[in-house]
Order: C-alpha cells, then structure tokens, then sequence
C-alpha cells in the first residue's frame, strides 16, 4: 500500500499545492481589491452620496430615555456649524478660531490627532465655518468661509495646496459668506464662486490648478454644496446659486442647461427667496428635486433624454425647507419647512406628485439624516435629537434626548458612522454610541 500510495501521492500533491498557490494569490487580490476601494471610497457632506444617507447595521431602533451613551465630548476644534465626516474611524470637522478655518482629526474616542488652519475664515455676520471636509485618498479637501480652496495631508493635517478662489475668479457672495462642501470628481475638486467672471471652476485635485471654467451666469453663488449625476452617459454636476439650478458637465465645464429657479414667485413672495438657497439638490432616475425656504416653492425637474434641458414635472408650496436638508426614501421626501427664522414644522411630500402626506409640529424645524431604517431629526433651537419611524402617514417619535453641550443654534446636519451618532453644537463635538452591543 506503500508502494502504490508513493506512487500517486506526488502528482496529488503537486496538484495540492497549485491549488493553495492560487488560493492564496486570490485570496491576496481580495485583500488588495478590498484595500484599495476602501483607500478609494469618498467621505464627505451628508454621506457617500451627499443624499443624507448613513446606512449602518445593528442600530438600535429605540434608544434609553436618557438618550444613548455619550461616548466622548471633544472642545477646542473652532466654533462652525458644519457636518463632522468620518474616514476610516478617524472625524474631521472644520471650526473657525480667530480669522481663520481650521480642520481638525479626532478618533472615535474622542482623541484630537491635531488641528490646524487651512483658510481665511469668513468675516462678517456668522462667521462660524461652513463647509465639510471632502476626503478621499489621503487628503481632504474644503473651502473656508472666505472662499479659500485647500487640499489637506489627513495624516499630519498639513496643507499641500490652497488656491484663493473667490479673489482669484472674482467670485460673488451673499452676506453670509461661502457655505460650500466641495465635490470631487475624478482628478477634479469642484468649487462655485458665482460672479461675472465664471459661474463654477474646476481644480486639478493634485496641483489645485485650473482645469476648466464655466461661462459666467452673472448671477452670485449661494450656499448649496453640488451633486454629481450620472445621466445620457455623462456626468453631470447639478448646483444652484442665487437664481438658477444648472447642470455642469464634469468633463469639460460645459454648462449643460439652466433653470431659472427664481422665477418661480409665489404669493407669499419673501424679500430673501430664494435668493438665500441653502439645499443641496435630490436625484433620483432622471428627476431632480430642488428646494429652499423662506416661502419660496419646491420644484422637481425632469431631465430630457439628452441631459441637456429639463422641464416642470410638479411645484410644492409645502416643504419650503430652510438649512436642514431632506431624505428620499422609499418615494417620499422627508424635511423641515419655514415658517419663520424661528419656527418650522416637519413634512413629508410625494417624490413623483408632490402632494402632501403630512405636516407635523415638534418642537421647530432643524436637519436631519436617515440610516435607511429610522430618521434622525434634531431641532434648531433647543437641540432635541429625536429618533423618528419612517412613515410618510406620521411624524412618530420613538425615542428624544437633548444635546448637553455646545452654544449658539443646533444648525450642523448630524452623521452617522461606525456605530455612533456625531454632531457639533458651536465649538464642541460628541459622539454617541448607537449601536446594539
């Protein structure tokens, strides 16, 4: 049996050892496929798809009634009121000190790694900083209050390139200064300074050098961070400014078509709509949804077949919502509306005919974000986070607490990450655990 046995064994045995040879370089170009979409994924305003999205497992689905644990409370970072974003367990959240924007790495312990400044903050009325953090591949990438450009080494936070954009392409602003998370594309770092000069630029993300320029629109930037649409196989950059919701192509900074958004006036015209547009835009299967506050209607948008015009498919007088931003889930949209700078109520309204489902009162209106299972709403004036069924018939509340630390309005969108909730109140960040142990 020896005998017969060494006979055979060696051809087997070769054929054991190819097959763990290509197991392990499978195994290996697993490892490194996984790597490098990991090094790759961007993080950035309002989750991976700038949509208010933040898919997690194992969220609790009610919290205790004092609010789920506060795992850390970090002070130090610069007043702001802008989204902190999570990449590879490490936060980055801008803060303005002084006259300047800084951005600053903590851990999800609450550990700050170093904080340092990038740009010239904004000046004038409510100059806390704005703008989020966009990271991909080792950088981070913002615009300051005062429209300074800047790409970040995330592992020392020194800057590697900054670009003074607003005086560099002769943007225009409101009074409030830029309020713009950039959106990267490819080797593209896309930024919008209105103007007479251009509209929206595009900087080589590695240089921070001009790849193109719009034509200008004459018409000022608002505060509205873009989205990239993949549409008539193109892509395609939706902003809106002071006037107008545009499409931009990606590639060449063509300005693809042009609405005029302000022409749509109502009855209860107010002198600041919608001039002061605050909200990014919504896609979803060849529509675009568009809103702003101060009495100011909701549009959706109809893309043509091209990507290159868009018509009227429904106007909302409903959910005319302020900063806070809104979620489409499941065909409908869910926001907070304006009644006055003060007061607000929560809405709900269908994606495809704007009719709507509810109008609820609770506490005032403020941001809020979904993990695609529950909403997460927290009220500007007093910092009630609250835990909300997704349900366009109510507005049903499972489980509230209170923000403990911070000043000024609850005005920063939350996120969501790693199994914990974060949001920054005026000069402090916390992070709370929701994730069933």
């Amino acid at each position: 049996m020896s005998m017969h046995f060494s006979r055979v064994y060696p051809g087997a045995r070769k054929h054991l050892r190819g097959y763990f040879i290509v197991k392990s370089l499978l195994f290996s170009l697993l490892i490194m496929f996984y790597n490098a979409t990991a090094f790759s994924q961007v993080s950035q305003w309002r989750g991976e798809n700038r949509d208010g999205h933040f898919p997690g497992t194992g969220l609790m689905q009610s919290w205790p009634e004092e609010g789920p644990q506060l795992v850390a409370s970090l002070k130090g970072m610069g007043r702001g009121f802008s989204m902190p974003v999570v990449h590879k367990r490490i936060v980055y959240v801008t803060g303005s000190k002084d006259s300047m924007d800084y951005l600053s790495a903590v851990d999800l312990e609450g550990n700050l790694k170093w904080s340092k400044p990038y740009g010239a903050a904004w000046g004038k009325s409510f100059p806390e900083a704005r703008s989020a953090p966009t990271i991909l591949e080792g950088r981070a990438y913002m615009v300051s209050g005062g429209g300074v450009v800047a790409c970040v080494d995330i592992g020392s936070g020194d800057v590697i390139w900054s670009v003074d954009g607003f005086n560099k392409f002769e943007g225009c602003c409101g009074e409030w200064g830029i309020a713009e998370s950039p959106l990267v594309i490819d080797d593209k770092v896309i930024y919008t300074p209105g103007g007479h000069k251009t509209t929206m630029v595009a900087l080589d993300r590695y240089t921070g050098e001009t790849v193109w320029m719009t034509e200008s629109l004459q018409d000022t930037t608002a505060y509205v961070s873009p989205i990239l649409v993949n549409y008539a196989g193109k892509k395609m950059i939706v902003q809106v400014t002071a006037s107008s919701v545009l499409g931009v192509d990606a590639e060449g900074g063509n300005i693809l078509w042009r609405y005029r958004y302000y022409d749509l006036k109502t009855p209860l015209w107010h002198k600041w709509a919608p001039v002061i547009n605050c909200i990014t835009p919504v896609y979803h299967e060849g529509q675009i949804y568009v809103t702003s506050g101060y009495d100011h209607v909701g549009v959706m948008l109809d893309l043509n077949e091209e990507g290159t015009g868009v018509s009227e498919v429904w106007v909302d007088s409903i959910l005319d919502c302020h900063h806070g931003g809104v979620v489409l889930i499941g065909g409908y949209i869910y926001g907070s509306n304006w009644i006055d700078n003060s007061h607000g109520d929560w809405c709900c309204i269908n994606w495809e005919t704007g009719r709507t489902m509810y109008v609820r009162k609770w506490e005032t209106k403020g941001s809020l974000v979904t993990d695609g299972q529950r909403l997460y709403c927290c009220d500007e004036r007093r910092g009630n986070m609250a835990l909300v069924e997704i349900n366009p018939e109510e507005f049903n509340i499972i489980s509230s607490f209170r923000i403990p630390e911070g000043s000024g309005p609850y005005w920063a969108h939350p996120s969501i990450s790693d199994g914990k909730l974060l949001f920054r109140h005026g000069d402090v960040l916390m992070i709370y655990q929701i994730r069933n142990r």
